[in-house]
């Protein structure tokens, strides 16, 4: 005779584009950092292309847009990311942003002040500065 144990845990599935994520109970947080394909995309794509206008490759901002086949104002947006504060940057690609934090609320017009922008985005401050 087999002896049967069931574990139940309380999770909520949430849609976020076409995934599904898992929400943890409060006060629970997952052991392993979450990497998000999407911010991470993003921040290479606004390296990328910002490297690509400084070396010249492009004349300006609407140049290479056109060449790209992109919305100016969608490129232009996408490089303003270049301006997060490093640690901020650091910890995206570490996987370990703020549960939650999407592209999109990184798109609209930031502070520059990199304290700021830690508050902002829910970042809790570096001992490194």
């Amino acid at each position: 005779m087999t002896d049967t144990i069931r574990i139940t845990v309380p999770v909520r599935l949430k849609r976020r584009g076409c995934r599904k994520l898992i929400l943890f109970p409060e006060g629970h947080v997952p052991t392993t950092p979450r990497q998000d394909n999407t911010l991470i995309q993003a921040l290479a794509k606004a390296w990328h292309w910002q490297r690509m206008l400084e070396h010249g490759r492009y004349a300006s901002l609407e140049a290479f847009a056109e060449k790209q086949r992109i919305n100016k104002s969608y490129a232009a947006r996408i490089l303003r990311l270049n301006l997060l504060a490093p640690d901020i940057r650091e910890t995206i690609l570490d996987g370990r942003q703020p549960k939650g934090l999407k592209l999109a609320d990184l798109l609209p017009p930031f502070p520059a002040e990199w304290e700021r922008q830690r508050e902002k985005f829910g970042f809790v401050a570096s001992e490194k500065e």
